[in-house]
């Protein structure tokens, strides 16, 4: 490449996982990737030395990380992360240190290589993971595994905290206690080579609020330090060495941005209320307790979804009843908020991870995965349930059951509740006296049988996520026909409409809390269609509630109405897009470069 060109502008596009846009110098950082030695042991005797060299770095490792800790907890307002509690309980799982310490004695080689091979084993169990959340948790065990390498190479640990002011981070991948170290006054933004929306590094980007740019494959190979960056952590690009206009445009952007963001959060605090009067709560979906203050500030009234998931992910044994109290004990204790949902866990064959021996043949799309795995490995159900039960005493909590398809399974999750309530209430343990029960209506046919679906429970949540990819035929993370994965198509429109008027002729509450909820093109259909409740990801929530306080539910109706007479998405997207362009011209620019 001449010379001449490597100053030419050019624009790489990836997954934009927390917004803002940032200009400034990049910073390549390498906090990780080390070559890893191969060697085979000359004397058996040896063997003996490198599982202690092995082990002497594990417990290297857990010191720095709890070093880690520390120093976030000295950061005014940044609590120290439960994402670094994981990593360290990976660095205490006996399952890996055990399959490190058998490659050791098994292969007679060193310890280096003995932990790459481990490391590769959880690839390659993890890559033949289905889904696309629980695929990215083989990154906590990169993260470990690289920190262990490193100590073993005798190599000095580089920090975030180390690096100058004022910079933008370009790496191949960074850890969620990099990225929870970064400040704004430090730190502008960061790019890696992979990663993805539900990533760790991402949540707690976003929880910091710091633009992110990440899947972008090869930013480490094209950015050099020093070179002039643009972050576009809303639309997913980076643009290296920017030409004067199109830094000139960015700077505008940056400016408009930050004045959006200003008046955006001045609407979080206020209710969604429209014109006319019509109200809707508004919640956050979270998986970590670490979102929960970030998204009291964007305005959340209460959590509408709580994953449970990752309290089964990255160990060596189930989780305790105990375990399952303490987790959303913290989550139902905010004050700040309403109502607590916590979602039972939605894992089934590939997805889980804890216990190898339960159910091993299942279809992971739509086979023996959340409610139905829940029925059938009853003990899980219950322990989680207890949990659940228990700590619904510390504040208000809601349960919601995934996946329901038809009567018979939540009637028999109830049962399973009943059952559980009624033993620790036996046993003289305190639970929450008003909990209330939702399901997800996720399955077509629970949004066809939803009238008789709203006489057994609370509320309902619709799961546009799946309720689409199960209605469409389309899987989500087939990029084949991703194209088909439609919000606007006229038959989930026609479902959504037919679960919201179940639930309201039964006398209950209908939210939704789906992707779909989130995005401010779709907020007016929604207050049309009478939604009572929409939760999402913290970060939108300002611009929804916006949007909600500045139109009204007739106009809302009007919308719907017509919406409702096209026949194809296109047709419906179309009128969509140029409706909210022309109604809200500054929320809905173009955001290319």
């Amino acid at each position: 490449m001449a010379e001449a060109d490597l100053n030419k502008t050019f624009v790489l596009k990836g997954i934009g996982v927390s917004p803002g846009i940032v200009i400034g110098k990049a910073y390549v950082f390498d906090p990780l990737e080390s070559q890893v030695s191969y060697y085979k042991l000359k004397d058996r005797s040896l063997v003996s030395t490198e599982i202690k060299r092995f082990k002497t770095a594990v417990k290297t490792a857990e010191k720095q990380l709890l070093e880690v800790k520390k120093k976030l907890g000295d950061i005014e307002g940044m609590d120290p992360l439960f994402i670094i509690d994981v990593h360290i309980m990976i660095l205490r799982d006996k399952g890996f240190i055990d399959r490190t310490v058998a490659n050791i004695r098994k292969m007679g080689v060193n310890a280096e290589w003995a932990v790459r091979l481990t490391l590769d084993k959880y690839k390659e169990a993890f890559e033949k993971i289905e889904d696309t959340y629980l695929q990215g948790r083989v990154s906590d065990v990169q993260y470990v595994g690289q920190r262990i390498l490193r100590n073993l190479a005798g190599r000095e640990q580089t920090s975030i905290a180390d690096i100058g002011e004022g910079v933008v981070i370009i790496a191949y991948d960074l850890s969620p206690a990099d990225t929870a170290l970064m400040t704004l006054d430090r730190i502008q933004g960061f790019a890696t080579d992979i990663g993805g929306k539900t990533s760790h590094t991402a949540i707690v980007a976003r929880s910091i609020e710091i633009p992110a740019v990440v899947g972008l494959e090869n930013v480490t190979h094209r950015v050099r330090t020093n070179d002039d960056v643009i972050i576009d952590g809303s639309a997913g690009l980076v643009i290296v060495h920017p030409d004067p206009e199109v830094l000139k445009r960015y700077q505008e952007k940056q400016k408009h941005y930050a004045e959006a963001q200003e008046d955006y959060l001045r609407y979080a605090g206020l209710p969604a209320v429209t014109k006319d009067g019509c109200k809707l709560e508004i919640g956050a979906n979270v998986e970590f307790i670490e979102e929960i203050p970030s998204a009291i500030a964007h305005g959340a009234e209460e959590i509408g979804l709580y994953r449970t998931e990752f309290i089964y992910i990255n160990r060596d044994t189930l989780p305790t009843e105990e375990d399952h109290y303490k987790a959303y004990k913290q989550i139902v204790s905010f004050k700040e908020l309403g109502w607590s949902t916590i979602r039972t866990f939605d894992l089934g064959g590939d997805k889980f991870f804890s216990d190898p021996h339960v159910a091993k043949e299942m279809n992971p799309q739509m086979g023996l995965r959340a409610i139905r795995f829940c029925l059938k490995e009853v003990g899980l159900f219950k322990t989680q349930i207890r949990g659940i039960l228990r700590a619904a005493v510390h504040g208000k909590t809601r349960i919601l059951f995934p996946m329901i398809s038809g009567l018979e399974e939540i009637r028999a999750a109830k049962k399973i509740l009943y059952e559980q309530r009624d033993d620790l209430l036996a046993k003289g343990v305190a639970v929450g006296k008003d909990l209330k029960i939702g399901i997800m209506i996720e399955v077509p046919s629970a949004a066809v049988v939803a009238d008789d679906l709203a006489k057994e429970v609370d509320f309902f949540s619709i799961g546009t996520n799946d309720l689409i990819q199960y209605a469409l035929a389309i899987d989500r993370i087939n990029e084949q026909v991703t194209y088909l994965y439609e919000p606007l198509h006229p038959a989930v429109l026609r479902l959504v409409k037919r679960v919201v008027d179940a639930g309201h002729k039964a006398g209950i509450p209908v939210a939704m809390c789906g992707e779909m909820a989130g995005e401010p093109m779709y907020t007016m259909i929604l207050v049309g269609m009478q939604l009572d409740e929409l939760s999402m990801n913290h970060l939108a929530i300002p611009k929804v509630k916006k949007i909600i306080q500045s139109t009204s539910f007739s106009e809302s109706e009007k919308l719907l109405k017509k919406v409702l007479s096209f026949h194809t998405a296109n047709e419906i997207r179309q009128y969509v897009e140029r409706y909210m362009q022309n109604y809200f011209p500054a929320e809905f620019q173009s955001n290319g470069p």
